[in-house]
């Protein structure tokens, strides 16, 4: 079951989360046909953005972003305060397993990595750095030292069917054991993506920190759910306006959008248009094709 925990050290200061992701995952991935090397990156986005999310509170969204003019030109995953997720790849070529194992420069080339917070609201927050790192998880601990400025670690692993994370923060203030952030990164460093990706989330706290006191809480499920819906493309119609509309109908007979997330289609014809500015009733089925 696709599930996020949330973990403490209490007496050192110390929290952490873990999250496993398999179904989830699996419907994200098979919305396209992914190259190896760029389900690997994606599938650790998505881990990696459900952990990040879980570092704050809010309602709305959270945005991993990675723009890039290498061999993987964007990765979007994106996670939300009910523990939902999508996500999406695009790359050029055919041959992008050659890179694999080079580092995030071989894959992506000069790139950058947006974090953004969108709100409900209207409120966001979005923080920007070099993509820089050996892998994701280093590039992220890079973001958390310039941005957070809180002492935090990752470790993230993906394969066919599962994608999972590891995150340890120190937080602030001063705690009692002052080597106690030092020794669980030790002990969380010992960690192997086959453990990470198999083990239950009782069994992997315990394989590396049976000889501290971790307070584990309930967990989350976490589920995949894209979003999209033709409400949605009716409200971007709109915003087009009227002329603009009837433009995209005389040159192609119909409008249609597509959801790059989920691969949804979704069509309007004349009638549909002409309801969305109240001049007629859509009629028949307005379902997605």
């Amino acid at each position: 079951m696709d599930q996020m925990y949330r973990f403490l050290f209490e007496s050192l200061g110390v929290r952490g989360e873990l999250v496993q992701l398999g179904a989830s995952w699996r419907a994200v991935r098979d919305n396209q046909a992914y190259p190896d090397i760029v389900a690997g990156q994606l599938g650790e986005a998505l881990a990696a953005v459900m952990l990040l999310s879980g570092t704050i509170k809010f309602q709305g969204s959270l945005i991993l972003q990675i723009q890039a003019r290498g061999p993987l030109r964007l990765l979007v995953a994106q996670a939300t305060d009910q523990r939902t997720l999508r996500g999406l790849a695009r790359w050029e070529g055919d041959n992008l397993e050659v890179v694999s194992g080079e580092g995030l420069a071989a894959i992506y080339g000069d790139g950058r990595l947006v974090i953004t917070a969108d709100a409900p609201t209207g409120e966001r927050y979005q923080g920007i750095v070099p993509l820089d790192g050996g892998d994701l998880a280093e590039a992220l601990e890079g973001y958390f030292a310039q941005s957070e400025q809180l002492p935090t670690r990752l470790w993230l692993a993906c394969d066919g069917e599962h994608a999972a994370g590891l995150f340890l923060q120190r937080l602030p203030g001063e705690s009692p054991d002052e080597d106690g952030w030092e020794r669980v990164n030790a002990l969380a460093a010992t960690v192997r993506e086959d453990e990470l990706l198999t083990l239950s989330a009782q069994d992997l706290l315990h394989r590396l920190f049976h000889e501290e006191l971790v307070r584990l809480f309930e967990p989350e499920p976490v589920a995949y759910r894209c979003g999209c819906s033709r409400e949605r493309i009716v409200d971007a119609l709109r915003g087009l306006g009227r002329h603009e509309v009837d433009d995209l109908l005389e040159s192609e007979g119909e409008i249609r959008a597509d959801c790059e997330f989920c691969g949804r289609h979704y069509v309007f014809d004349r009638v549909d248009a002409m309801a969305l500015f109240g001049q007629a009733q859509p009629t028949g089925d307005d379902t997605t094709h």
